[in-house]
């Protein structure tokens, strides 16, 4: 009786894990988002998983050397064609508020004797991106934090700019700690945590569907595709859920956002970048009410 016992329940187990079941959207949304609690990953993971070692690495889960010999091909993209890197763990930091006092205080983190600093004219327009190495303020030439690229962006003729900084991860909060230091920025009153827990109370319910795959299709299945589109963790690697992302200054009215994971960032190599993103990008048509 126990042997026919068992018997019945293997074949119960493997009708459970029917590939079918197990490749519905909603279960790999649910069982990837399970999988990366701990690495974020980037939105091209999959692509690199299936061709690379990944190695975890700063909070993410990142592609570190391929498992075929494709140097040779690697190469031949950089030098004659167009090769692509995902660049998605480089955490953003924006800055709002009025130009001249973003200026004034962001000169204390720079200096003009190793190069180019904020004040650039080509980058303050928004044309082109910088890079330079930010400092503790007024420690120059101590107190490295580390470098970082920036881009402005376009003036439209309002007093207040935009400003986005691209730091490695593993400067991203020294850097973001000295930016609130000069900045003289708390963490606003007003603290919206209700999203990170919905998504979680989401990601509960969906493991839970992946837990029972062994039910047959229903209708209920049906909806829940419908009703549950999580996509993605909130939070990155760097920056646990619960935690603020934002944060302004009452005194200078400047405002600090972490944007991390929710801008993507790609870098092009090779003398067919340029003629590939005229293909690929396309100019909307601007229609104005």
């Amino acid at each position: 009786k126990q042997a026919e016992k068992a018997v019945h329940q293997k074949k119960e187990q493997s009708k459970t894990k029917c590939r079918k079941a197990r490749r519905r959207h909603i279960n790999l949304v649910a069982e990837f988002n399970h999988r990366q609690r701990k690495n974020i990953w980037l939105e091209t993971h999959i692509w690199h998983a299936k061709r690379f070692h990944m190695v975890k690495k700063w909070g993410y889960c990142l592609g570190n050397s391929p498992t075929e010999k494709s140097y040779r091909a690697c190469y031949r993209a950089m030098t004659k064609q167009c090769l692509l890197q995902d660049l998605s763990y480089y955490c953003c930091l924006e800055l709002k508020g009025k130009e001249n006092e973003l200026l004034k205080q962001l000169a204390r983190i720079c200096s003009i004797d190793t190069g180019l600093t904020f004040q650039e004219a080509s980058c303050l327009s928004g044309r082109f991106e910088g890079s330079l190495n930010l400092y503790r303020a007024d420690h120059y030439p101590e107190g490295m934090l580390g470098p970082v690229t920036f881009i402005w962006k376009p003036r439209d003729g309002c007093e207040d700019r935009q400003l986005w900084i691209w730091v490695h991860p593993a400067l991203k909060q020294d850097i973001l700690k000295e930016l609130k230091a000069i900045f003289q920025c708390s963490e606003p009153e007003e603290i919206c945590i209700s999203e990170p827990v919905t998504a979680s109370v989401q990601e509960e319910k969906q493991v839970e569907v992946v837990m029972s795959l062994g039910n047959k299709r229903k209708k209920e299945d049906k909806e829940g595709e419908k009703a549950v589109p999580v996509k993605k963790i909130i939070g990155d690697g760097t920056r646990d859920p619960f935690q603020s992302y934002s944060w302004i200054s009452q005194t200078t009215g400047i405002a600090i956002s972490d944007r991390s994971m929710e801008i993507l960032r790609y870098r092009l190599i090779g003398p067919l970048s340029h003629s590939i993103l005229t293909e690929t990008l396309k100019a909307a048509s601007v229609q104005t009410v």
